[in-house]
């Protein structure tokens, strides 16, 4: 008898010892930023939990993904063919015909890999949608990379002292969402390793960087509202403007964009569409 316990006591001994360290178990991941997600589920480090398989976290290589398999890749939804169906209807002349490219699109991307994944292939395609339809009505089928007359505005908040304004420099809105603001060059150059305050020019000089500053102001600003329907959406990008009747053709212009976009992937567009 005493020889069983023993053994027992050793064997429990020997496996405590083969497990990896900081095992933390964690049902549907949910773990600490610096900790992987195994392909089990359970939180941990080294190469059983940051290896293969793992699904989120530090991950020594590309994580599995977790969205449903039928959602498809943001690559898969904007193709060539929709991504030249927009800017082809730019002229030769524009600025942004040689600037904006889908290859730039994806490379920022990869930056903000939660875009376009909203747990379904309907809402991750509706997401995908409604950003295009603000990109085409704010560049003109990606014609302009700057604010038309963008020079002459003041966009810059004194008051806000995280992100002081360059006195030599102006914020007015540059790129495919339009970036303005002080406060917004500021935030989205730190989120994208770029100078926003004192070169906020990079944003219309760099595609990648230009697409990066628009995906950075979709996933603050927008995405916590994209489940309310497009409307939503206008009124967070520009509804003191143009909501509540200020700009009713603009809103109205957004909305054509978006159901025609949501048309061409497959979906329906959803309620509240206008704000």
């Amino acid at each position: 008898m005493r020889s069983n316990i023993l053994l027992t006591i050793i064997l429990a001994i020997v496996l405590a010892g083969a497990l990896p360290k900081n095992v933390v178990e964690a049902q549907n991941c949910g773990c600490a930023a610096n900790l992987c997600c195994s392909q089990y589920g359970y939180c941990g480090t080294g190469n059983a939990y940051c290896g293969q398989g793992c699904k989120q976290g530090p991950c020594y290589s590309s994580p599995t993904p977790t969205t449903p398999s039928g959602s498809g890749s943001v690559a898969d939804i904007v193709t060539p063919a929709f991504f030249n169906g927009i800017i082809n209807q730019a002229a030769a002349s524009c600025a942004g015909k040689n600037f904006y490219t889908r290859n730039a699109f994806l490379s920022a991307v990869n930056s903000y890999p939660q875009f376009g994944k909203l747990g379904s292939a309907e809402a991750s395609k509706r997401e995908i949608a409604a950003f295009f339809a603000h990109v085409t009505h704010e560049t003109g089928h990606f014609c302009y990379i700057e604010e038309i007359n963008g020079a002459s505005q003041d966009y810059c908040d004194e008051t806000n002292t995280q992100y002081p304004c360059n006195p030599n420099k102006k914020y007015f809105g540059r790129g495919p969402l339009q970036l303005t603001w002080n406060y917004n060059y500021g935030a989205a150059g730190g989120a994208n390793n770029f100078d926003g305050l004192n070169s906020p020019e990079t944003v219309a000089n760099d595609p990648v960087v230009s697409f990066k500053t628009a995906l950075w102001f979709w996933m603050t600003n927008v995405r916590p509202v994209v489940t309310q329907g497009f409307g939503a959406t206008i009124r967070a990008i520009n509804g003191a403007v143009e909501c509540n009747g200020g700009n009713s053709g603009a809103v109205q212009a957004r909305i054509g964009y978006y159901t025609d976009y949501c048309n061409q992937f497959g979906v329906a567009p959803g309620d509240n569409l206008s704000c």
